[in-house]
């Protein structure tokens, strides 16, 4: 198949599947909700734009120059992540109102005259509660994702560790993600804090871009003043290779970090 009919064919399976997504979270919070007609038009035309903005987000996030863009690309992305919790969320509901559903036909049971208003005002309630839960978690993990650098401490046991490597320290960064959301001012929270550890090791372990060097030098340029006593190692990761691996490989090079491709060193 060639190369250029595949990314026809990905696009098309990635939009239908974004389209069918946003119609089943239209369709549970606003169809089933029974809510008057105007709110149903505005609430059925916010969803299509949402829609519409996920093909959008990749797109911006590749075209446009990251700091320029980051405010608009922070609200994109964080529907990214009410959507994502919304499916969760909706999905265990909807497991429940099956169960609920198969239990009442086995036993046999008759629906009351005033249980279609109770199932509304129940849909109602449960979908306000699953809005508020998703945009909840969301702003919890934009919080986590946007602020200070935290710094985890993992004291590894090794039995036949020499004596004189006891307490050896390795400074391990993974999944930065510089691009569209984090920029140079985390690279250098990331490097003081680094410096201030006084590590024997710094280990970058992938994902640590998510753009080309021509549009991320500059954020990814405090990684030069990382210092540990026997050198700073970086390996790639998939966001590196979505990025152009080889490219990235030499510029970190350049940076002064020692890239590692199927190889290992000994210290």
């Amino acid at each position: 198949m060639p190369r250029s009919l595949g990314f026809v064919f990905f696009f098309t399976i990635v939009l239908l599947l974004v389209g069918s997504v946003h119609y089943w979270i239209w369709a549970r919070l606003v169809r089933d909700l029974a809510l008057p007609p105007g709110w149903q038009r505005a609430l059925g035309a916010l969803v299509v734009l949402l829609g519409l903005s996920v093909p959008l987000t990749f797109y911006l996030s590749r075209a446009l120059d990251p700091g320029s863009a980051r405010p608009l690309l922070l609200v994109l992305f964080a529907w990214l992540g009410i959507m994502f919790w919304l499916v969760v969320l909706l999905g265990g509901a909807e497991l429940i109102r099956v169960a609920a559903w198969i239990w009442e036909r086995t036993r046999g049971q008759v629906e009351p005259a005033f249980a279609a208003e109770r199932r509304t005002l129940l849909a109602r309630a449960l979908g306000g509660a699953v809005v508020l839960v998703a945009g909840g978690f969301t702003a919890f993990g934009a919080r986590s994702a946007l602020g200070r650098v935290q710094v985890k401490r993992v004291e590894i046991p090794l039995k036949r560790l020499p004596r004189a490597l006891d307490g050896f320290s390795i400074v391990q960064l993974s999944d930065v993600h510089v691009g569209p959301t984090i920029g140079r001012d985390f690279i250098e929270e990331i490097v003081a804090t680094c410096n201030a550890l006084e590590a024997d090791v710094v280990a970058i372990t992938g994902d640590l871009v998510d753009g080309p060097v021509s549009k991320l030098s500059d954020a990814v340029a405090p990684l030069a003043e990382l210092r540990s006593r026997q050198g700073a190692f970086f390996v790639t990761g998939n966001h590196e290779y979505y990025s152009g691996a080889e490219a990235w490989c030499r510029h970190l090079s350049e940076l002064g970090l020692r890239v590692l491709r199927n190889e290992h060193v000994t210290l």
